[in-house]
């Protein structure tokens, strides 16, 4: 009986052990403000378009988002994320220099909304700064998709003007500013970029397909005054 009595006590202090062990697990989860990725239904997009900035990473609540082995780099894009926590601050680091920060931001971002950073100009003059969108807008009519412009390039202050398909755009948008979205009816567009009032071709970008219901980013980048691998280009995003 002695036997039976001592093994009761051990379940149920098993038990008790158990339970606190839950409650407190519980409890934790919910003072932690970070969720998972499909849960907060966030997409982020970093875009390094600083030629001298090296690699960056990127760190969410001080913890690191991507890879070692997938640093964000000058003018190559990454794609859209999904942001694990909405915990500031974003940490963007550098890659190369160990526990160096590079900047902060404290963003306030919505669930269900898609968002671009930016980060331009040159470490080497003290001209670094960042460009932060908000990728969503109202839909479109039907039958056309939404194009903005932006211009990222340290050589665009005196602006930049867009023509699709031979037809005005977007005018004089100056650096480090962007468009708003403009509704194109669906089809193949042959975007130039020229300097405002000039009717040199800077950039030329033939065959985007603009598709029902679509929403899209022209960036210009880099430094008309270089003819290295800084040289003045341009891209452009799907952002839905």
């Amino acid at each position: 009986m002695a036997s039976k009595n001592k093994s009761k006590i051990l379940v149920g202090l098993f038990t008790c052990i158990c339970c606190g062990w839950i409650l407190t697990n519980i409890t934790s989860c919910g003072k932690n403000n970070t969720a998972s990725p499909t849960g907060l239904n966030i997409r982020y997009e970093v875009f390094n378009l600083s030629p001298d900035l090296f690699p960056v990473n990127l760190f969410i609540d001080f913890r690191q988002v991507n890879t070692l082995q997938n640093p964000f780099v000058f003018a190559v894009p990454h794609g859209y994320f999904y942001v694990p926590s909405v915990d500031t601050p974003y940490q963007f680091r550098s890659n190369s220099v160990a526990g160096l920060t590079l900047f902060s931001r404290h963003d306030i971002l919505k669930s269900g909304l898609t968002y671009s950073l930016f980060i331009v100009g040159a470490r080497s003059d003290n001209s670094l700064t960042q460009i932060f969108t908000v990728d969503t807008a109202s839909a479109s009519t039907l039958g056309t998709g939404k194009v903005r412009f932006i211009d990222a390039s340290p050589t665009g202050t005196s602006g930049f003007d867009v023509s699709a398909n031979g037809t005005p755009a977007f005018s004089h948008i100056v650096y480090p500013n962007y468009s708003k979205y403009l509704e194109l009816p669906v089809g193949n567009y042959d975007f130039k970029i020229t300097t405002t009032g000039s009717s040199n071709i800077l950039k030329d970008l033939p065959g985007v397909t603009i598709q029902d219901g679509r929403l899209y980013t022209i960036y210009a980048y880099g430094y008309i005054t270089r003819s290295d691998s800084a040289t003045f280009n341009a891209g452009v995003i799907t952002n839905r």
